[in-house]
């Protein structure tokens, strides 16, 4: 056989190579699919006029479009109030904890100290508790603390970091060549002047993932503001949907209008993001 010949075998894997690939990209576009219908729905409701949404068979594309629901939420509802208050508890949280996730994640992954496995893995453990389960103790002290229909429960635990965040970045760290860190050694930085010029920029995709996770969960909480919150003009976003159910009498239009409106921010956040995203998640390694 000659050296550019493939053996029976190898051809026929090489020929089987373009129908795994359409296969592949057959269930992902099937997928995909499947997940974008619930929001094709919900967008197609909300353009459509009261008395048609259940109407059969049903309409994707509305025979008359109605953007004067977007209009009435925006002008009668406080969902642009509740996009504030959701601002104002999500972004603190979210930037503050995610610099103390960092540093912790530091420690963790690059430095040596005494009990430091011990530590990570009790550290780990608190992953396991279910937040059912703290739901109760959490709600007594906060209501012992005098922080129950404040915006504190849910900004100053957050302002801690989180576990998985630093267990995210501490496999991440663990990538970063040491010898950078020996050269920072040897030009004079200590270990923060180590963690804020050679760690936090070369770690930016990871910490723009966790970001992204932070942010979006701060945004879409509903059980925390859920328990702590019982003045309407606090109420955050999710809480200013649910009150549309009532406020609207169950019309449907305009609850998925203001569903529609709640969800263009976080989607710009993901195209303006992705890069980081993707890249933050295929180069975290599993080193240590």
């Amino acid at each position: 056989m000659s050296a550019g010949t493939l053996s029976p075998v190898h051809q026929k894997r090489k020929n089987r190579d373009p129908f795994k690939k359409t296969a592949a990209y057959l269930f992902l576009v099937a997928g995909a699919h499947m997940m974008a219908i619930p929001f094709l729905w919900m967008l197609s409701t909300s353009l459509k006029e009261p008395g048609v949404v259940f109407e059969m068979p049903p309409k994707w594309i509305p025979t008359k479009v109605i953007w004067d629901n977007y209009k009435l939420v925006l002008t009668e509802s406080d969902l642009p109030g509740g996009f504030i208050n959701t601002l104002a508890v999500t972004l603190p949280p979210t930037i503050v904890g995610l610099f103390a996730s960092a540093i912790a994640a530091y420690a963790f992954g690059r430095m040596d100290f005494p009990g430091k496995n011990a530590l990570f893995i009790a550290l780990l453990a608190t992953m396991m508790i279910p937040g059912v389960v703290l739901m109760v103790p959490s709600f007594i002290l906060y209501k012992y603390l005098g922080w129950i229909d404040s915006w504190k429960p849910l900004i100053i635990p957050g302002m801690f970091g989180a576990a998985g965040t630093v267990f995210f970045l501490r496999q991440f760290m663990k990538t970063i060549p040491s010898e950078l860190e020996d050269a920072a050694k040897i030009d004079g930085l200590n270990p923060f002047g180590i963690f804020i010029r050679i760690m936090v920029p070369l770690s930016k995709p990871a910490l723009a993932t966790q970001a992204i996770f932070g942010f979006l969960g701060g945004y879409n909480d509903y059980m925390g503001p859920l328990i702590y919150l019982n003045s309407p003009e606090k109420y955050t976003l999710q809480l200013v949907l649910a009150t549309f159910q009532d406020a609207y009498n169950a019309e449907w239009t305009l609850i998925m209008a203001g569903s529609v409106l709640a969800l263009i921010p976080t989607v710009i956040l993901f195209f303006f993001a992705q890069k980081y995203f993707v890249e933050g998640i295929t180069m975290t390694g599993m080193k240590g």
